[in-house]
């Protein structure tokens, strides 16, 4: 069976799971006042199994998130740049899944698939601003291991708190200049009478899809961010760790070469987490056609719930001193 067969067929199933659910609900498909979101198509029979791990990966990620921001603003030995860092990304992934998976669990759990055109314009906002703030973190955190390892004797005056907080707040607004023409570009699309999404939440490109407009200037947008944006912060982190590699082998001693690179293993792990599953899910999405809807999905909500369950998790196995304190904390509770 050819690629486009398997496509055209895709979407014929999920015009069929569209006019299913339509008449289950006795809903109609024009209300200029929201959106439906379907969910996951062809898997509305098992929307209630699918909410439990949904559940658990949420409830896990936002107690593992909030330990870590509550050890660090307690203990005055935690309060450095790479933890500042850690505690920033905590709160763009509590950020993350909070904007997606209560919505999907009231789908899931209570059929309450209507959202009204503002909370799904903030949706497209939320969610692209928080995974560019996210990649952004990632950078100034390469950029943090490099001042540590290529210039160890003037690491605290160079990152201060205070630079810190300024490199913070200069991501933030990088990230809502950014985004904000996302949801704007959703505004000028006319929406016919299909106004079903097919998705947990109001993914840009996902709603741009359902209109009957020309959604070129969205896509190409959507791109933009994802190369130029996303690009430039990758670029940037392998220019840190070039860097750092050149500095580790111009040290002579084994010992100082093994604490060198194992003060970074932490951060590679956590940009693998991270990227690979979002690179994957935003390339396949606008380039390949032949992948069922419910896989995309599930995968889109995946990559939004794994990293904030373990990304805590890697900096507390690899990192002793966070470790120490967390476990500290643990026993007294």
């Amino acid at each position: 069976m050819s690629a486009k067969y398997r496509g055209s067929l895709n979407i014929s199933e999920l015009n069929r799971h569209t006019e299913k659910f339509m008449a289950a609900f006795n809903l109609t498909p024009y209300d200029p006042s929201t959106f439906i979101l379907m969910g996951i198509p062809g898997l509305e029979a098992a929307h209630v199994w699918i909410s439990i791990p949904f559940a658990m990966f949420y409830i896990i990620g936002l107690l593992e998130n909030f330990m870590l921001l509550y050890v660090v603003s307690k203990e005055l030995t935690l309060q450095k740049p790479m933890y500042l860092l850690l505690c920033m990304l905590a709160l763009t992934e509590i950020t993350t899944s909070t904007s997606v998976v209560p919505k999907a669990l009231c789908i899931f759990w209570f059929n309450l698939k209507t959202i009204t055109v503002a909370g799904c314009l903030t949706q497209s906002f939320f969610l692209p601003m928080v995974t560019v703030m996210h990649s952004t973190i990632l950078m100034t955190m390469a950029f943090d291991r490099y001042v540590a390892i290529c210039n160890p004797l003037r690491y605290t005056t160079i990152l201060t708190k205070g630079r810190v907080a300024k490199l913070g707040l200069l991501g933030l607004i990088k990230c809502i200049l950014f985004v904000l023409p996302l949801p704007l570009l959703l505004t000028r699309l006319q929406f016919c009478e299909n106004r079903i999404v097919p998705h947990t939440h109001c993914e840009p490109i996902a709603v741009a899809k359902i209109s009957c407009g020309d959604i070129t200037v969205n896509s190409i947008y959507g791109l933009v961010i994802l190369f130029l944006v996303i690009g430039l912060d990758l670029t940037l982190i392998a220019l840190s760790y070039i860097l750092i590699i050149k500095a580790v082998l111009t040290i002579s001693s084994n010992r100082a070469h093994h604490k060198a690179l194992n003060t970074c293993i932490a951060h590679v792990c956590v940009m693998l987490t991270y990227y690979t599953p979002s690179l994957f899910y935003h390339l396949t999405q606008r380039f390949v056609k032949d992948i069922a809807p419910h896989v995309h999905i599930i995968f889109a909500d995946l990559y939004l719930l794994i990293p904030p369950i373990l990304n805590p998790i890697i900096y507390g196995v690899k990192t002793k001193e966070l470790r120490e304190k967390l476990w500290k904390y643990t026993c007294r509770w």
